[in-house]
């Protein structure tokens, strides 16, 4: 069965032509024009992609995000925005979407966008279930659920967030620059910045650190990127 869209735009001309692009290449898509619409929708079903525009009536995009990641953690966000500027794409980035496109852009890079965060995520489904955990302090990363958790604890992660602290944990003690992490992590075909890399960072750091502005396990490496420091004995398991 073809993936089931949900398109959250007012515009009703942006809305039919990425209606007429996203059908032609076998996406499903209901539409929603309103903030708090999408919020109800997203209630009654899980998507298996949100795009999502932040200007909008009832409640803004970053609302409907934050909503979204609520209930879903793990559904892919691409953001839309006539606000080109950087502080818009951080913010939209730091709420947890997983891409952004800024008005005007082109229907075939929105199509190419799609197509590969949904591949992404069927690669993702046919790997090996055997499961595979790595644990750091009182932390445990499950390879084969996918899931991050503290105790019995659950931690909701992005597909980003995961895949990010998935790499760093299994590389202790390296250092990566911005642009690695974004070709290891997003793929070599990701066409992002690497403001990327720091916004899903900060993320990861509200949820795994103990206080966020001193971090200790994924520390900033000046001049270079990031590097993930477990604490002294604590990183046990192994990842296929």
């Amino acid at each position: 069965m073809s993936a089931h869209l949900l398109l959250v735009e007012d515009d009703d001309a942006i809305a039919d032509a990425l209606r007429l692009h996203l059908e032609q290449a076998g996406y499903r898509l209901h539409r929603e024009a309103d903030g708090r619409h999408a919020m109800a929708a997203i209630d009654r079903q899980r998507w298996d992609l949100v795009l999502l525009d932040l200007m909008l009536p009832g409640a803004d995009g970053w609302d409907v995000c934050r909503h979204l990641r609520a209930r879903h953690a793990d559904v892919p966000v691409i953001m839309l925005s006539a606000r080109s500027a950087e502080a818009h794409r951080v913010l939209g980035l730091e709420l947890g979407a997983d891409d952004y496109l800024a008005k005007p852009f082109s229907m075939l890079e929105l199509v190419a966008r799609v197509r590969a965060l949904l591949r992404r995520i069927d690669q993702l489904r046919a790997q090996p279930v055997a499961s595979a955990q790595l644990r750091f302090g009182p932390w445990r990363l499950d390879t084969a659920r996918r899931t991050l958790s503290r105790g019995d604890e659950p931690v909701p992660l992005t597909l980003r967030e995961f895949d990010l602290l998935h790499f760093l944990v299994r590389h202790p003690g390296q250092a990566f620059g911005r642009s690695e992490l974004l070709a290891r992590v997003w793929g070599a075909g990701f066409d992002g910045y690497e403001h990327t890399v720091n916004s899903h960072i900060n993320r990861l750091r509200s949820k795994v650190e103990a206080d966020p502005r001193e971090p200790l396990c994924i520390v900033t490496v000046w001049g270079v990127g990031y590097r993930f420091d477990p604490p002294a004995d604590a990183l046990t398991g192994a990842a296929p």
